[in-house]
């Protein structure tokens, strides 16, 4: 005779399985939900406040202006064309140099990588290069590119390719080393190594990478149309404070923080594609 009781077991613990995931999944959702509801009213506060604060005169609406200003100023801008060249080549420098310095510091740590002995050699003068002041190498670029986009680029890379050699470096090292060994016990020679094992477990950390040189590319662009450029939000911010028009200042720095917002959430959007593979 069966066991009713037994065979209606499996079925039950895939349930309790399935009903606990699900429990998991709705928390997850909440949490994802508060901090999207905190994140918006710390930003709409921080708004409200820094509007009342410049009318009411708690600041200095001639430094710190206020947001309906701000607001007012790019739109203006906006409608008589003056910011769209601007913006356009901010953009395309910052978009440019991401990528660039992305793909060429990933290339660069898997040839250290494939390398020991260019990994040893290379290590402290990649350190060393990496803890330079970049603002004090802009015009040396600035004289060996000419004051122009190659310049302001290149600045950025000088900031971007070093900390991505790096950090994807430090993760491929990281690889647990039984994984390898593994592969190399069934045949596998290194760029086997490097396709099934190295570069899947290092997804996370070149991710990682990614979110930070969105915010390392504006560092650069902005440092090197600071230092050469005639057209874009790095000048606009030194015009703005050149001629105190602060209001146009924050508008420029509004649109960055806008854009690499932007930026970060389609590198978030990467992500969950990615690691979800």
């Amino acid at each position: 005779m069966p066991n009713h009781h037994t065979s209606g077991a499996p079925y039950r613990s895939a349930a309790l399985v399935k009903k606990t995931y699900d429990d998991f999944r709705k928390q997850e959702r909440k949490f994802k939900l508060r901090v999207s509801a905190t994140q918006l009213f710390i930003l709409i506060a921080f708004i409200i406040g820094w509007e009342l604060g410049g009318r009411l005169k708690w600041i200095d609406p001639l430094l710190f202006s206020y947001p309906s200003k701000v607001g007012y100023q790019i739109w203006k801008d906006m409608m008589d064309g003056s910011l769209w060249p601007h913006l356009g080549m901010t953009v395309g420098e910052t978009i440019v140099g991401f990528m660039l310095g992305t793909i060429l510091g990933t290339l660069l740590a898997i040839i250290i990588w494939w390398s020991r002995f260019l990994a040893k050699v290379l290590d402290p003068y990649m350190v060393v290069f990496n803890s330079m002041p970049k603002v004090a190498l802009g015009p040396l670029f600035i004289v060996g590119f000419g004051p122009g986009f190659t310049a302001i680029v290149v600045t950025t890379l000088s900031i971007t390719v070093m900390i991505t050699t790096l950090v994807v470096y430090n993760a491929f090292r990281e690889v647990d080393p039984n994984y390898v060994k593994v592969v190399q016990v069934f045949g596998g020679r290194r760029g086997v190594i490097f396709k099934k094992v190295i570069l899947p477990s290092s997804y996370p950390a070149i991710i990682s990478t990614l979110k930070v040189n969105v915010g390392l590319s504006w560092v650069g662009v902005i440092v090197g149309e600071f230092l050469v450029s005639k057209v874009g939000l790095g000048y606009l911010i030194i015009y703005g404070f050149q001629v105190f028009n602060f209001t146009l200042v924050l508008a420029s720095l509004v649109l960055i923080a806008i854009v690499a917002t932007f930026m970060y959430v389609v590198v978030e959007h990467l992500e969950r594609r990615w690691l979800r593979k």
